[in-house]
Protein backbone atom coordinates (compact mmCIF):
# COMPACT_ATOMS: atom_id res chain seq x y z
CA UNK A 1 0.00 0.00 0.00
CA UNK A 2 1.01 3.97 -0.81
CA UNK A 3 1.46 5.45 2.36
CA UNK A 4 -2.13 7.49 1.48
CA UNK A 5 -3.42 3.90 1.88
CA UNK A 6 -2.42 3.16 4.72
CA UNK A 7 -3.13 6.04 6.52
CA UNK A 8 -6.52 5.84 5.34
CA UNK A 9 -6.44 2.73 7.16
CA UNK A 10 -5.07 3.47 10.21
CA UNK A 11 -7.84 6.49 10.42
CA UNK A 12 -10.35 3.58 9.99
CA UNK A 13 -8.81 1.50 12.81
CA UNK A 14 -8.54 4.43 15.15
CA UNK A 15 -12.22 5.83 14.38
CA UNK A 16 -13.23 2.18 14.69
CA UNK A 17 -11.82 1.45 18.00
CA UNK A 18 -12.83 4.76 19.53
CA UNK A 19 -16.39 4.54 18.46
CA UNK A 20 -16.67 0.63 20.00
CA UNK A 21 -14.76 1.46 23.02
CA UNK A 22 -17.17 4.88 23.42
CA UNK A 23 -20.06 2.26 24.26
CA UNK A 24 -18.08 0.26 25.82
CA UNK A 25 -18.40 -2.66 23.22
CA UNK A 26 -16.92 -6.23 23.78
CA UNK A 27 -16.76 -9.47 22.51
CA UNK A 28 -19.75 -11.28 23.62
CA UNK A 29 -18.20 -14.31 24.89
CA UNK A 30 -14.56 -13.46 26.17
CA UNK A 31 -15.42 -9.55 27.22
CA UNK A 32 -12.28 -8.77 24.87
CA UNK A 33 -12.60 -5.30 23.57
CA UNK A 34 -14.68 -5.17 20.37
CA UNK A 35 -11.63 -3.87 18.25
CA UNK A 36 -10.50 -7.62 18.80
CA UNK A 37 -12.88 -8.59 16.42
CA UNK A 38 -11.83 -5.82 14.04
CA UNK A 39 -8.62 -6.60 13.34
CA UNK A 40 -8.73 -9.95 12.48
CA UNK A 41 -11.34 -9.14 10.10
CA UNK A 42 -9.32 -6.61 8.62
CA UNK A 43 -6.38 -8.86 8.86
CA UNK A 44 -8.37 -11.77 6.88
CA UNK A 45 -9.27 -8.73 4.00
CA UNK A 46 -5.54 -7.71 3.98
CA UNK A 47 -4.01 -11.18 3.34
CA UNK A 48 -6.44 -11.16 -0.03
CA UNK A 49 -5.91 -7.89 -1.02
CA UNK A 50 -3.93 -4.51 -1.04
CA UNK A 51 -7.48 -2.43 -1.66
CA UNK A 52 -7.34 -0.06 1.42
CA UNK A 53 -10.93 0.99 1.27
CA UNK A 54 -11.39 -2.82 1.41
CA UNK A 55 -9.63 -2.99 4.74
CA UNK A 56 -10.77 0.18 6.15
CA UNK A 57 -14.38 -0.94 5.40
CA UNK A 58 -13.11 -4.13 7.35
CA UNK A 59 -12.61 -2.20 10.74
CA UNK A 60 -15.34 -0.24 10.38
CA UNK A 61 -18.43 -2.80 9.41
CA UNK A 62 -19.63 -2.78 12.49
CA UNK A 63 -19.56 0.84 13.33
CA UNK A 64 -22.99 2.15 11.58
CA UNK A 65 -24.71 -0.91 12.87
CA UNK A 66 -23.22 -1.09 16.68
CA UNK A 67 -22.68 2.80 17.55
CA UNK A 68 -23.72 6.10 17.61
CA UNK A 69 -21.70 6.74 14.03
CA UNK A 70 -23.83 6.66 11.08
CA UNK A 71 -23.37 6.44 7.19
CA UNK A 72 -22.61 10.13 7.07
CA UNK A 73 -20.45 10.02 9.98
CA UNK A 74 -18.52 7.24 7.41
CA UNK A 75 -18.65 9.30 4.91
CA UNK A 76 -17.24 12.37 5.90
CA UNK A 77 -14.70 11.14 7.52
CA UNK A 78 -13.51 8.11 4.89
CA UNK A 79 -15.30 9.32 1.47
CA UNK A 80 -17.95 7.61 -0.55
CA UNK A 81 -15.98 4.64 -1.48
CA UNK A 82 -15.61 3.23 2.38
CA UNK A 83 -19.19 4.58 3.21
CA UNK A 84 -20.73 2.64 0.25
CA UNK A 85 -19.05 -0.61 1.57
CA UNK A 86 -20.12 -0.20 4.93
CA UNK A 87 -23.28 0.04 3.85
CA UNK A 88 -23.23 -3.09 1.52
CA UNK A 89 -22.04 -4.48 5.22
CA UNK A 90 -24.77 -3.63 7.24
CA UNK A 91 -28.16 -5.33 7.57
CA UNK A 92 -30.93 -3.42 6.47
CA UNK A 93 -34.12 -5.63 7.61
CA UNK A 94 -35.86 -3.63 10.82
CA UNK A 95 -36.90 -5.40 13.99
CA UNK A 96 -40.73 -4.82 13.29
CA UNK A 97 -40.21 -7.02 9.72
CA UNK A 98 -40.99 -10.29 11.39
CA UNK A 99 -39.06 -13.28 13.37
CA UNK A 100 -35.22 -13.58 12.79
CA UNK A 101 -35.69 -15.98 10.03
CA UNK A 102 -37.62 -13.41 8.22
CA UNK A 103 -34.82 -10.93 9.44
CA UNK A 104 -32.25 -12.97 7.90
CA UNK A 105 -33.48 -13.70 4.58
CA UNK A 106 -34.07 -10.33 4.23
CA UNK A 107 -30.14 -9.36 4.47
CA UNK A 108 -29.43 -12.06 2.78
CA UNK A 109 -31.31 -10.68 -0.04
CA UNK A 110 -29.10 -7.15 0.80
CA UNK A 111 -25.27 -9.09 0.53
CA UNK A 112 -26.84 -10.75 -2.29
CA UNK A 113 -26.54 -7.36 -4.33
CA UNK A 114 -23.43 -6.33 -2.73
CA UNK A 115 -20.39 -6.09 -4.72
CA UNK A 116 -17.61 -8.30 -4.70
CA UNK A 117 -15.64 -6.33 -2.47
CA UNK A 118 -17.96 -6.34 0.14
CA UNK A 119 -18.77 -9.79 0.08
CA UNK A 120 -15.47 -10.43 0.70
CA UNK A 121 -14.97 -8.33 3.59
CA UNK A 122 -18.09 -10.23 5.13
CA UNK A 123 -16.74 -13.91 4.14
CA UNK A 124 -13.61 -12.43 6.85
CA UNK A 125 -16.49 -11.22 9.17
CA UNK A 126 -18.09 -14.70 9.10
CA UNK A 127 -14.62 -16.67 9.13
CA UNK A 128 -13.88 -14.95 12.56
CA UNK A 129 -17.90 -14.82 14.07
CA UNK A 130 -17.83 -17.96 13.21
CA UNK A 131 -14.82 -19.95 15.18
CA UNK A 132 -15.57 -17.81 18.43
CA UNK A 133 -19.29 -18.50 18.36
CA UNK A 134 -18.81 -21.92 17.50
CA UNK A 135 -16.45 -22.45 20.77
CA UNK A 136 -18.57 -20.38 23.26
CA UNK A 137 -22.30 -20.89 22.49
CA UNK A 138 -23.07 -24.68 21.13
CA UNK A 139 -26.79 -23.49 21.21
CA UNK A 140 -27.00 -20.31 19.28
CA UNK A 141 -23.88 -22.08 17.09
CA UNK A 142 -26.81 -24.33 15.76
CA UNK A 143 -28.60 -21.54 14.57
CA UNK A 144 -25.59 -19.77 12.99
CA UNK A 145 -23.85 -22.33 10.78
CA UNK A 146 -26.94 -23.10 9.36
CA UNK A 147 -27.56 -19.04 8.87
CA UNK A 148 -23.80 -19.23 7.59
CA UNK A 149 -24.68 -21.78 5.10
CA UNK A 150 -27.17 -20.05 3.54
CA UNK A 151 -25.02 -16.73 3.39
CA UNK A 152 -22.48 -18.20 1.56
CA UNK A 153 -24.37 -19.13 -1.34
CA UNK A 154 -24.93 -15.12 -1.63
CA UNK A 155 -21.10 -14.69 -1.10
CA UNK A 156 -19.65 -16.46 -4.18
CA UNK A 157 -18.32 -13.43 -5.57
CA UNK A 158 -16.40 -12.72 -2.73
CA UNK A 159 -12.88 -13.96 -2.55
CA UNK A 160 -12.15 -17.41 -3.90
CA UNK A 161 -9.34 -18.18 -0.69
CA UNK A 162 -11.56 -16.60 2.10
CA UNK A 163 -14.48 -18.14 0.44
CA UNK A 164 -12.63 -22.02 1.06
CA UNK A 165 -11.81 -21.06 4.57
CA UNK A 166 -15.43 -20.01 5.32
CA UNK A 167 -16.95 -23.34 3.76
CA UNK A 168 -14.23 -25.12 5.90
CA UNK A 169 -14.71 -23.18 9.14
CA UNK A 170 -18.59 -23.75 9.04
CA UNK A 171 -18.05 -27.53 8.08
CA UNK A 172 -15.99 -27.71 10.91
CA UNK A 173 -18.01 -25.94 13.87
CA UNK A 174 -21.30 -28.41 12.25
CA UNK A 175 -18.57 -31.33 13.06
CA UNK A 176 -17.87 -30.18 16.03
CA UNK A 177 -21.53 -29.78 16.96
CA UNK A 178 -22.60 -33.51 16.22
CA UNK A 179 -24.61 -32.49 13.01
CA UNK A 180 -24.58 -31.87 9.53
CA UNK A 181 -25.37 -28.00 8.44
CA UNK A 182 -26.62 -29.32 5.08
CA UNK A 183 -29.25 -31.49 6.79
CA UNK A 184 -30.69 -28.49 8.86
CA UNK A 185 -33.33 -26.52 6.72
CA UNK A 186 -33.29 -22.86 6.94
CA UNK A 187 -35.84 -21.57 9.32
CA UNK A 188 -36.36 -24.78 11.41
CA UNK A 189 -33.93 -23.26 13.67
CA UNK A 190 -35.37 -21.99 16.64
CA UNK A 191 -36.41 -18.47 17.28
CA UNK A 192 -34.33 -16.68 20.19
CA UNK A 193 -36.13 -13.78 21.93
CA UNK A 194 -37.14 -12.54 25.00
CA UNK A 195 -39.57 -14.69 27.23
CA UNK A 196 -42.96 -13.53 27.58
CA UNK A 197 -44.86 -14.07 30.67
CA UNK A 198 -48.87 -14.47 29.47
CA UNK A 199 -50.84 -13.50 26.95
CA UNK A 200 -52.53 -10.18 27.82
CA UNK A 201 -48.78 -9.06 28.95
CA UNK A 202 -48.09 -9.98 25.24
CA UNK A 203 -51.02 -8.52 23.95
CA UNK A 204 -50.68 -5.11 25.61
CA UNK A 205 -46.58 -4.90 24.50
CA UNK A 206 -47.78 -5.32 20.76
CA UNK A 207 -50.54 -2.59 21.37
CA UNK A 208 -48.35 -0.39 23.12
CA UNK A 209 -45.42 -0.63 20.73
CA UNK A 210 -47.80 0.12 17.42
CA UNK A 211 -49.72 3.30 19.32
CA UNK A 212 -46.95 5.57 18.45
CA UNK A 213 -45.80 6.00 15.24
CA UNK A 214 -43.25 7.80 12.82
CA UNK A 215 -46.01 10.79 12.14
CA UNK A 216 -46.40 11.45 15.71
CA UNK A 217 -42.50 13.28 15.66
CA UNK A 218 -42.25 13.73 12.59
CA UNK A 219 -41.55 17.64 11.09
CA UNK A 220 -42.52 18.74 7.99
CA UNK A 221 -39.98 18.96 5.17
CA UNK A 222 -39.23 21.73 4.02
CA UNK A 223 -38.23 21.60 -0.03
CA UNK A 224 -36.83 23.41 -3.16
CA UNK A 225 -37.43 23.03 -6.67
CA UNK A 226 -34.13 21.60 -8.70
CA UNK A 227 -34.46 24.85 -10.47
CA UNK A 228 -34.24 27.28 -7.75
CA UNK A 229 -30.87 29.15 -6.38
CA UNK A 230 -29.39 27.03 -3.81
CA UNK A 231 -27.51 29.48 -2.85
CA UNK A 232 -30.84 31.63 -1.89
CA UNK A 233 -32.14 28.10 -0.43
CA UNK A 234 -28.93 28.23 1.45
CA UNK A 235 -29.74 31.39 3.21
CA UNK A 236 -33.15 30.45 3.62
CA UNK A 237 -32.67 27.26 5.33
CA UNK A 238 -29.98 28.85 7.60
CA UNK A 239 -32.39 31.40 8.40
CA UNK A 240 -34.76 28.92 9.73
CA UNK A 241 -31.69 27.00 11.34
CA UNK A 242 -32.49 23.70 9.21
CA UNK A 243 -29.72 21.57 7.87
CA UNK A 244 -31.93 19.48 5.55
CA UNK A 245 -34.28 20.01 3.26
CA UNK A 246 -36.53 18.38 0.20
CA UNK A 247 -35.68 18.53 -3.26
CA UNK A 248 -38.53 18.64 -5.82
CA UNK A 249 -38.74 17.72 -9.73
CA UNK A 250 -42.04 18.73 -10.72
CA UNK A 251 -43.64 18.73 -7.20
CA UNK A 252 -42.69 15.46 -6.10
CA UNK A 253 -40.12 15.32 -3.34
CA UNK A 254 -37.18 13.52 -5.09
CA UNK A 255 -34.35 13.77 -2.66
CA UNK A 256 -32.56 15.83 0.01
CA UNK A 257 -30.74 18.70 0.49
CA UNK A 258 -27.87 19.57 2.59
CA UNK A 259 -27.17 22.89 3.62
CA UNK A 260 -23.80 22.94 4.20
CA UNK A 261 -23.39 21.83 0.69
CA UNK A 262 -25.41 24.35 -0.77
CA UNK A 263 -23.38 26.89 -3.24
CA UNK A 264 -23.82 28.58 -6.85
CA UNK A 265 -26.15 26.83 -9.28
CA UNK A 266 -29.14 25.19 -9.14
CA UNK A 267 -30.66 22.81 -6.34
CA UNK A 268 -31.08 19.68 -8.47
CA UNK A 269 -27.18 19.64 -8.61
CA UNK A 270 -26.74 19.62 -4.83
CA UNK A 271 -29.26 17.07 -4.75
CA UNK A 272 -28.58 13.67 -2.79
CA UNK A 273 -30.29 10.22 -3.16
CA UNK A 274 -32.73 8.96 -0.57
CA UNK A 275 -31.16 5.69 0.77
CA UNK A 276 -33.38 3.06 0.08
CA UNK A 277 -33.73 2.17 3.78
CA UNK A 278 -33.84 5.68 4.71
CA UNK A 279 -38.03 6.41 4.24
CA UNK A 280 -40.88 4.80 6.29
CA UNK A 281 -44.32 5.35 6.20
CA UNK A 282 -46.16 7.72 8.32
CA UNK A 283 -47.48 4.45 10.67
CA UNK A 284 -44.30 2.60 10.96
CA UNK A 285 -43.13 2.07 14.70
CA UNK A 286 -40.85 4.30 16.76
CA UNK A 287 -38.55 1.26 16.46
CA UNK A 288 -38.19 1.70 13.05
CA UNK A 289 -37.81 4.96 13.21
CA UNK A 290 -34.65 4.50 15.61
CA UNK A 291 -33.44 1.37 13.58
CA UNK A 292 -33.01 4.29 10.52
CA UNK A 293 -31.64 6.72 12.92
CA UNK A 294 -28.98 4.38 14.01
CA UNK A 295 -27.78 4.35 10.78
CA UNK A 296 -28.20 7.57 9.15
CA UNK A 297 -28.77 11.21 10.68
CA UNK A 298 -31.93 11.57 9.19
CA UNK A 299 -35.36 9.63 8.76
CA UNK A 300 -38.24 10.87 5.94
CA UNK A 301 -41.75 10.09 6.11
CA UNK A 302 -44.33 9.33 3.42
CA UNK A 303 -47.53 11.03 3.57
CA UNK A 304 -50.18 9.42 0.65
CA UNK A 305 -47.05 8.40 -1.31
CA UNK A 306 -44.95 11.34 -0.88
CA UNK A 307 -42.18 12.58 1.17
CA UNK A 308 -43.91 15.49 3.44
CA UNK A 309 -41.91 14.55 6.72
CA UNK A 310 -38.23 14.75 8.45
CA UNK A 311 -37.03 13.17 11.69
CA UNK A 312 -33.86 13.36 12.97
CA UNK A 313 -32.37 11.75 16.25
CA UNK A 314 -33.31 15.51 18.21
CA UNK A 315 -37.37 14.21 17.44
CA UNK A 316 -36.46 11.66 19.66
CA UNK A 317 -36.06 14.23 22.94
CA UNK A 318 -39.59 14.94 21.78
CA UNK A 319 -42.53 14.35 24.64
CA UNK A 320 -44.57 11.29 22.59
CA UNK A 321 -40.66 9.24 22.50
CA UNK A 322 -40.13 9.97 25.81
CA UNK A 323 -43.32 8.54 26.69
CA UNK A 324 -43.02 5.47 24.31
CA UNK A 325 -39.66 4.42 25.54
CA UNK A 326 -40.40 5.37 28.67
CA UNK A 327 -43.11 2.49 28.24
CA UNK A 328 -41.08 0.11 26.77
CA UNK A 329 -39.02 0.11 30.15
CA UNK A 330 -42.05 -0.20 32.13
CA UNK A 331 -43.49 -3.35 29.79
CA UNK A 332 -39.87 -4.78 30.42
CA UNK A 333 -40.45 -4.33 33.88
CA UNK A 334 -43.85 -6.45 34.23
CA UNK A 335 -42.52 -9.10 32.16
CA UNK A 336 -39.68 -9.25 34.70
CA UNK A 337 -42.18 -9.31 37.41
CA UNK A 338 -44.09 -12.08 35.67
CA UNK A 339 -41.67 -13.96 35.47
CA UNK A 340 -40.31 -13.86 38.78
CA UNK A 341 -43.79 -14.95 40.34
CA UNK A 342 -44.00 -18.06 37.80
CA UNK A 343 -40.41 -19.25 38.82
CA UNK A 344 -41.17 -18.92 42.42
CA UNK A 345 -44.73 -19.08 42.73
CA UNK A 346 -44.15 -19.90 46.81
CA UNK A 347 -42.11 -16.68 46.90
CA UNK A 348 -38.92 -18.13 47.84
CA UNK A 349 -37.14 -15.33 45.50
CA UNK A 350 -36.86 -13.04 48.61
CA UNK A 351 -33.84 -15.51 49.89
CA UNK A 352 -31.85 -14.05 46.88
CA UNK A 353 -32.42 -10.57 48.32
CA UNK A 354 -29.65 -8.79 50.28
CA UNK A 355 -31.48 -7.43 53.90
CA UNK A 356 -31.01 -3.41 52.96
CA UNK A 357 -32.24 -4.03 49.63
CA UNK A 358 -35.39 -5.97 51.27
CA UNK A 359 -35.81 -3.28 53.94
CA UNK A 360 -36.48 -0.64 51.26
CA UNK A 361 -39.02 -2.80 49.14
CA UNK A 362 -40.68 -3.65 52.56
CA UNK A 363 -40.72 0.27 53.78
CA UNK A 364 -41.82 1.66 50.18
CA UNK A 365 -44.79 -1.13 50.56
CA UNK A 366 -45.70 0.04 53.63
CA UNK A 367 -46.39 3.41 52.54
CA UNK A 368 -48.43 1.99 49.54
CA UNK A 369 -50.50 0.42 51.34
CA UNK A 370 -50.95 2.90 53.93
CA UNK A 371 -52.29 5.08 50.79
CA UNK A 372 -54.77 2.38 50.42
CA UNK A 373 -52.63 1.06 47.14
CA UNK A 374 -52.79 -2.84 46.69
CA UNK A 375 -49.47 -4.48 46.29
CA UNK A 376 -46.66 -6.82 47.39
CA UNK A 377 -43.38 -6.73 48.01
CA UNK A 378 -41.80 -8.28 44.55
CA UNK A 379 -44.50 -4.89 43.63
CA UNK A 380 -42.14 -2.57 45.40
CA UNK A 381 -38.70 -3.83 44.45
CA UNK A 382 -36.50 -1.77 41.96
CA UNK A 383 -36.38 -2.83 38.73
CA UNK A 384 -32.39 -3.73 39.35
CA UNK A 385 -33.22 -5.65 41.94
CA UNK A 386 -36.30 -7.96 40.01
CA UNK A 387 -33.58 -8.67 37.30
CA UNK A 388 -30.71 -9.49 39.63
CA UNK A 389 -32.95 -12.47 40.49
CA UNK A 390 -33.66 -13.47 37.16
CA UNK A 391 -30.27 -13.81 36.14
CA UNK A 392 -29.12 -15.59 39.20
CA UNK A 393 -30.45 -18.55 37.00
CA UNK A 394 -28.71 -20.28 34.77
CA UNK A 395 -31.26 -21.39 32.78
CA UNK A 396 -32.85 -17.80 32.88
CA UNK A 397 -29.91 -15.96 32.40
CA UNK A 398 -29.39 -17.97 28.66
CA UNK A 399 -33.26 -18.06 28.05
CA UNK A 400 -33.02 -14.09 28.26
CA UNK A 401 -30.07 -14.76 25.79
CA UNK A 402 -27.07 -13.66 28.11
CA UNK A 403 -23.49 -14.71 28.01
CA UNK A 404 -23.01 -13.82 31.14
CA UNK A 405 -24.21 -12.25 34.44
CA UNK A 406 -21.91 -9.45 34.08
CA UNK A 407 -23.63 -8.56 30.34
CA UNK A 408 -26.56 -8.79 31.69
CA UNK A 409 -25.87 -6.40 34.95
CA UNK A 410 -24.26 -4.11 32.55
CA UNK A 411 -27.96 -3.86 30.42
CA UNK A 412 -29.62 -3.52 33.51
CA UNK A 413 -27.52 -0.75 34.49
CA UNK A 414 -27.95 1.05 30.99
CA UNK A 415 -31.82 0.40 31.21
CA UNK A 416 -31.94 2.35 34.94
CA UNK A 417 -29.90 5.20 33.61
CA UNK A 418 -32.10 5.60 30.78
CA UNK A 419 -35.15 5.32 32.39
CA UNK A 420 -33.45 7.81 35.22
CA UNK A 421 -32.77 10.38 32.11
CA UNK A 422 -36.19 9.95 30.96
CA UNK A 423 -37.96 10.55 34.42
CA UNK A 424 -35.68 13.49 35.11
CA UNK A 425 -35.99 15.25 31.54
CA UNK A 426 -32.46 14.72 30.59
CA UNK A 427 -30.84 14.69 27.29
CA UNK A 428 -31.51 10.79 26.18
CA UNK A 429 -29.34 11.15 22.61
CA UNK A 430 -25.92 12.00 23.33
CA UNK A 431 -25.01 9.52 25.97
CA UNK A 432 -27.90 6.58 25.40
CA UNK A 433 -28.29 6.36 21.89
CA UNK A 434 -26.90 3.04 21.78
CA UNK A 435 -28.90 1.57 24.71
CA UNK A 436 -32.16 3.14 23.26
CA UNK A 437 -31.39 1.15 19.67
CA UNK A 438 -30.14 -1.98 21.90
CA UNK A 439 -33.45 -1.82 23.70
CA UNK A 440 -35.88 -1.54 20.80
CA UNK A 441 -34.36 -3.72 18.75
CA UNK A 442 -34.90 -6.59 21.33
CA UNK A 443 -38.32 -5.67 22.48
CA UNK A 444 -39.48 -5.56 18.86
CA UNK A 445 -37.98 -9.04 18.00
CA UNK A 446 -39.84 -10.16 21.22
CA UNK A 447 -42.95 -8.90 20.09
CA UNK A 448 -42.54 -9.79 16.90
CA UNK A 449 -41.96 -13.67 17.50
CA UNK A 450 -45.15 -13.69 19.36
CA UNK A 451 -47.16 -13.40 15.75
CA UNK A 452 -45.37 -16.71 14.97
Amino acid sequence: MSSGDQELVERAREFAVRAHKRIDHRRKYNKQPYDVHLRAVAEHVASVTDDAEMVAAAWLHDTVEDTPATFRDIEDAFGKGVANLVSELTDVSKPGDGNRAVRKAIDRAHLARASARAKTVKLADLIDNCSDICRHDRRFAKVYVVEVRALLEVLEEGDPGLLRRARKEVTKCAQRLGFEADAVPLGSVEELSLPASGFSQQRVMRLFSEAFTAKDIAEPLRSFDVAADAAEARVALEDAGLVRAGVRSDGTVIGFLLTEELGEGRCGHYAREFAPDQILPADASLSDVVHILTKHHSCYVSFLGGVDGIITRADVQKPVARMWLFGMITMLELSVTERIRETWPDGSWHEGMSRGRLEKAEALMEERRRRGQSCDLLDCLQLGDKAQLLIRDDALLAELGFYSRSAARQVIKELESLRNNLAHGQDIVTHDWAQIARMTRRMESSIASLAR
